[in-house]
């Protein structure tokens, strides 16, 4: 078993026992050897904690091959010391996915000017969304609410269409907690529009994701999102790129071009309007 390890000042004997603990109660249940990923999360107050704990409950819920598993978990209390003020550590196990994510492969290819094929394109879509249908699907809907490149997993098999996972969930919160969250985690380029100033009363739902989900898109085609360009622009503003939809297309294209059709699958994830736009049962 090789563990890989993302850690905050990591204290060796405390990583070493709570790894041990997970190689004792997983390899119970696993006959195969693999490779996997100890996220350390350092905890310094009640409601950091409470939303660790609401992570882990969150992963819990889900069982889909393109939604990433939490393996295990463990929570252990620390004393502080005058150069640590956290009382609590957690320890979250996953699968690792050496390839890295969607967004360092964009990366690469974008820097060689390369191009996904359209099937290939279509292929990693259509796997996300399978993954978010599931979430949207069930008993009470959960809505990923931070669906970027950056939080999808890729792996390419010898001869075999890119394996595409998501990862790192969000939990279900009020419109305007879910706004400053949102400012806090949600990359501006993916955000929805509803997302940006929301009123205390808005309903907002697992259509933000269908947003996130376009810009997405674009960005599998194009290496990066669609409003990008705003800031960039004389007198641009991304607030008001995203608000009105305003989508500039690359002018980079690959040879043959994407088919119109695929950029007017884009346009129709991303209208501005929550309630005309297209729901994941739709897409």
């Amino acid at each position: 078993m090789v563990v890989w390890v993302k850690s905050f000042r990591p204290t060796f004997i405390r990583l070493v026992l709570v790894i041990t603990i997970f190689v004792l109660r997983f390899a119970s249940t696993r006959k195969d050897d693999g490779t996997y990923a100890v996220k350390k999360v350092v905890i310094q107050n009640n409601e950091q904690l409470q939303s660790v704990k609401e992570e882990i409950r969150v992963s819990t819920l889900f069982n889909h091959p393109n939604l990433l598993p939490l393996l295990d978990h463990a929570i252990i209390s620390v004393k502080g010391t005058p150069e640590q003020n956290w009382t609590h550590e957690a320890y979250l196990l996953f699968p690792v996915h050496l390839d890295g994510t969607l967004f360092g492969t964009l990366k690469t290819m974008k820097a060689k000017d390369e191009f996904f094929s359209t099937f290939d394109v279509l292929h990693i879509f259509r796997q996300l969304c399978a993954g978010l249908k599931h979430m949207h699907n069930l008993e009470t809907p959960y809505a990923h609410n931070d669906v970027k490149p950056e939080n999808v997993l890729l792996t390419h098999g010898k001869g075999q269409p890119p394996l595409a996972i998501l990862m790192d969930f969000g939990s279900r919160l009020e419109a305007l907690q879910l706004q400053e969250w949102a400012s806090e985690h949600v990359s501006a380029p993916f955000r929805a529009p509803e997302l940006w100033d929301c009123p205390s009363h808005a309903d907002i739902d697992e259509r933000t994701d269908v947003w996130s989900l376009g810009c997405t898109l674009y960005a599998i085609m194009y290496g990066v999102s669609a409003f990008e360009y705003a800031p960039g622009e004389s007198g641009g503003s991304l607030l008001l790129a995203v608000k009105n939809a305003l989508i500039k297309w690359e002018t980079t294209t690959p040879e043959p071009p994407y088919p119109e059709a695929l950029h007017q699958f884009v346009s129709w994830m991303l209208q501005p309007q929550p309630s005309v736009r297209p729901r994941m049962d739709d897409i």
